[in-house]
């Protein structure tokens, strides 16, 4: 079933509240950049901080931070000793996220690192339950390549925009759609994970390494 604009906002009324702080960023996000449809938004914040909880993770790992929604939204899961280290590299908007993660209880759990996401992901050398990905789309399989070794058995890597815009189903030949299209083709081809595709938003896949 499409999702109309009024069940979009029944769903989201009768799920879990939207935090104030995270209602606070997803306003000025709005208000202060230039992509803001590229927040996780409430419903896929909800079910982010769901999935978290469930797993009870002591290490998340996120490619693509933008003004740090999700990042809150997976912190409200980790376990007493847990953390998150998130990575991106756009200079221009990592001022939100870091006031942001300042003004939140998860303070002291949140690393984040500005930088390449490809240089970073070598010197992560802790085992990792959980991983976030949301990052530039060209280089979803080089992600996967890197964290998969880190993954721990049974861990789990949500990764985000895997329908494109519903694009993977039409005759669109762009080189974007057909990234997708083979990063989908491989997840589902690889013998050592599971995956399940969600149709939340532009797409989520829930990927297990058995």
């Amino acid at each position: 079933m499409e999702l109309t604009p009024g069940l979009d906002r029944y769903i989201e009324q009768n799920s879990e509240e939207e935090p104030a702080l995270l209602r606070a960023l997803r306003r000025e996000t709005y208000q202060k950049t230039t992509q803001p449809h590229m927040i996780s938004g409430i419903l896929q914040g909800r079910i982010l901080s769901m999935l978290s909880k469930m797993i009870s993770p002591d290490l998340i790992i996120e490619i693509g931070t933008f003004t740090g929604y999700a990042t809150l939204c997976l912190a409200e899961g980790l376990s007493e000793t847990g953390k998150i280290i998130t990575i991106d590299k756009n200079e221009e908007t990592a001022y939100l996220p870091k006031k942001y993660f300042q003004r939140s209880e998860f303070a002291q759990k949140i690393n984040f690192r500005e930088g390449n996401a490809l240089e970073v992901l070598p010197f992560v050398n802790e085992p990792v339950d959980l991983v976030f990905l949301d990052a530039d789309k060209e280089n979803y399989i080089k992600y996967i390549e890197l964290v998969k070794p880190k993954l721990r058995q049974g861990g789990i890597i949500l990764a985000d925009n895997i329908l494109w815009k519903g694009k993977v189903v039409t005759e669109a030949n762009d080189r974007k759609t057909e990234i997708i299209r083979e990063f989908n083709r491989k997840l589902k081809e690889d013998r050592s994970l599971e995956v399940v595709i969600l149709p939340v938003r532009d797409g989520i896949s829930i990927i297990r390494k058995k």
